[in-house]
């Protein structure tokens, strides 16, 4: 699975390129999306427009890890890994037909946090209980929703290519190849909307801290995003992504 956004839509957290060593990407997105095909060949290329792209390949995996599907609909775009639990109580909820997948419900979730603001967005994700990650993008209003399960058991890396494109992946492989140093797990029980930020959808009210790890060298090797359960918001976090980056940690690797 890939997404790659560019630099203006996605808004992504400038955390991610922290890491001031190893090979950086110089590759725009068009090419990291190419690149991706090449790898997986018989993968479905979605191109988005403005240099936006999703894409997703067969799961090589002997038995497959985690069901995976695609859905376009009304200009959404949505990839959805893994299986949701509730699936009949959230279609009922939502009012969906006993035939709708997870990834429609998906939709139908984000439909109601775009549709009914303020509808605070960790109220939607806490009701999907189950293994999952996704990636939505709402083309015609340029927004950008991600989300990964509260025990991260679906693979969702993120990262941020030379151009400052905003790329996910749960090909660890490949966004290494086109990010470099600037990648990072997504973090789990956390939700991204590129007018928000990151928000852990079980601590909303908490702030989601870049936690940058230093080599020896003093070089920052990589970043890891926690929630910082010391520090407390007035309120869930505005529209922005100022708002939610204020204060890096770091931590020393090595002895």
């Amino acid at each position: 699975m890939l997404a790659v956004f560019e630099k203006e839509v996605s808004r992504p957290p400038q955390e991610l390129s922290l890491p001031s060593i190893g090979y950086q990407s110089s590759k725009n997105c068009k090419e990291i999306a190419e690149g991706f095909q090449l790898s997986w060949p018989g993968s479905i290329l979605y191109n988005i427009a403005n240099e936006n792209y999703m894409a997703l390949s067969d799961d090589d995996s002997s038995p497959p890890q985690h069901p995976r599907s695609v859905i376009v609909l009304d200009d959404i775009f949505c990839i959805f890994t893994g299986s949701l639990e509730n699936t009949g109580e959230l279609r009922r909820h939502y009012g969906l037909s006993r035939e709708a997948k997870d990834v429609m419900i998906v939709v139908e979730a984000y439909k109601v946090l775009r549709d009914r603001a303020p509808y605070p967005p960790d109220q939607v994700i806490k009701d999907l209980q189950g293994r999952f990650a996704f990636i939505l993008f709402d083309a015609k209003h340029g927004a950008l929703f991600a989300a990964r399960d509260r025990d991260g058991h679906v693979e969702l890396q993120w990262g941020m290519a030379g151009d400052g494109s905003l790329i996910f992946s749960d090909d660890s492989k490949f966004i290494a190849e086109a990010c470099g140093k600037s990648i990072a797990p997504f973090p789990a029980g956390c939700i991204f909307l590129n007018r928000r930020g990151l928000i852990s959808f079980d601590y909303p009210l908490h702030k989601v801290r870049a936690n940058a790890l230093e080599d020896d060298d003093g070089n920052i090797c990589s970043v890891m995003f926690q929630v910082d359960l010391y520090s407390r918001l007035n309120s869930i976090p505005r529209t922005g992504s100022a708002a939610n980056w204020a204060g890096v940690m770091i931590e020393i690797e090595g002895e």
